[in-house]
């Protein structure tokens, strides 16, 4: 019997997929250009109990684990590899307590991201982190890659509303982090260790996050610009204002053709660019009357105010169909970077100067208020020349994101894809400190291999 047949040998047989079909559709996540291949098999515990049961088996007798949620990812840190254990948490799906005067929300992490914030909004809250994948992403997931969202500029990432969390730790221990309260301070932060660490230091099976009050109705501001220059006026001029807003959003003239085509919202295809703002706040009329003169005054097209709902929930579906409407045009390679706000356009710059040298349509969407853009690169898979343009627009892209003091992801992780670019990003030091805590935590580096981290080799005395 292999190592992996003995391990599955000895857990429950109703948590052992055997279905080749199933399996095969674990072979990776929504990623392109990542390592992938069919696991050696697939399990779906029921509770911890049950993951820590399989990850001290796995550990025993060292067998990799992959952990999965949904697979929605865009980094390849979910993608089966061959003869791994594949853990997915589709059966860990229970909202497990709302309290709605702590202000907290218990979750298995095989719970829907969007069913999180319906709940919490049935007790008169808000979830805030509203990653584009919010209907189908699941929070375990979010947590492991620390998603973002719309929400970030005022509100901030999944991090920031992690208060503790349950892991169970790569030889099966069960580990409590972090507090209910909403203050604590005692010994190292580990919560936040695990948020973000895609599943290379652990298996979260339970979180504790926090909820805020709900927000009022927003108010929605619309501009047009003609070019990139005067959206980056317009930029510039909200991010130094008084006003923070709950969503700033920018779409570039390629996108924003790409989503008229597909869903057809009047959007003059004439624009360079669109920024949409909202403003949720106690002051949101005079907020929104603000963001508009600023707008107008950078330069804008044309400027539009609404402080309807349904205007507003269609305007976020829209940028919502951002990605979905540029995959239309070809095959798609999504990159994920991050710069100051104010060298947003210099960016913008850098990947029309990429588009053009290798003769590629690239679409950039993003979330203009915290400077995290998403360059959406169009290729011709069967073509092997197209495909080698598409690998070299990306890397010269996340490039000039860390020569412009950015970075190499601002919210959908390393993953499998990024890994030389972290290495790049950490420098030796920081490298090194990864890979110590990975080893604290992983020594046999079982754990989603491959992600995030490369293994090193014997390490040598100073």
């Amino acid at each position: 019997m292999t190592d992996l047949g003995d391990v599955l040998a000895r857990l429950p047989h109703e948590i052992v997929v055997t279905d080749p079909e199933l399996i095969a559709s674990y072979i990776r996540d929504e990623s392109r250009f990542t390592e992938h291949a069919p696991p050696g098999a697939v399990v779906a515990p029921r509770s911890t109990a049950e993951v820590a049961a399989t990850l001290s088996l796995t550990h025993e007798v060292g067998v990799p684990v992959v952990t999965r949620g949904a697979g929605s990812g865009l980094s390849g840190g979910a993608n089966g590899l061959a003869g791994c254990l594949l853990l997915t948490t589709k059966r860990l799906n229970r909202i497990l307590e709302v309290d709605p005067v702590e202000r907290i929300l218990v979750t298995q992490p095989g719970v829907v991201t969007a069913d999180v914030r319906a709940t919490a909004a049935g007790a008169g809250l808000m979830y805030p982190p509203d990653p584009g994948s919010v209907a189908m992403s699941t929070i375990g997931g979010n947590v492991a890659t620390n998603a973002g969202g719309m929400c970030c500029v005022k509100y901030g990432v999944t991090g920031d509303y992690v208060l503790g969390l349950e892991v169970v730790l790569a030889d099966g221990r069960i580990l409590r982090t972090g507090r209910r309260t909403m203050k604590g301070v005692a010994g190292y932060d580990l919560t936040h260790l695990f948020v973000g660490s895609e599943g290379t230091l652990g298996v979260i099976t339970e979180a504790t996050l926090r909820l805020v009050p709900a927000p009022r109705d927003p108010h929605t501001v619309l501009a047009t610009f003609g070019d990139l220059t005067a959206a980056g006026r317009a930029i510039d001029g909200i991010s130094t204002s008084r006003v923070t807003p709950s969503v700033f959003e920018l779409l570039d003239e390629t996108t924003i053709r790409a989503v008229e085509d597909r869903s057809p919202l009047g959007f003059d295809l004439t624009v360079g660019a669109v920024l949409l703002l909202q403003s949720d706040s106690l002051n949101a009329a005079a907020d929104a009357a603000e963001l508009s003169e600023i707008c107008s005054r950078s330069g804008a097209l044309e400027v539009a105010v609404s402080e309807d709902r349904d205007e507003a929930r269609a305007l976020l579906e829209a940028r919502r169909l951002a990605l979905p409407a540029l995959e239309r045009l070809g095959d798609w390679l999504l990159d994920d970077v991050c710069v100051p706000r104010s060298r947003i356009v210099e960016l913008l710059r850098g990947i029309e100067r990429t588009a053009a040298e290798e003769r590629l349509t690239i679409g950039v969407f993003g979330h203009a208020g915290d400077g995290n853009m998403h360059p959406t690169i169009i290729f011709d898979a069967a073509d092997h020349a197209s495909s080698a343009a598409a690998h070299r627009a990306f890397d010269a892209i996340t490039a000039t994101a860390l020569r412009l003091g950015g970075t190499v992801t601002g919210e959908h992780g390393i993953g499998r894809l990024k890994t030389k670019w972290l290495e790049r990003e950490l420098g030796p030091v920081g490298l090194d400190a990864h890979q110590t805590v990975k080893e604290a935590f992983d020594p046999r580096w079982l754990l989603n291999p491959g992600v995030v981290l490369a293994r090193r080799g014997p390490r040598r005395s100073p």
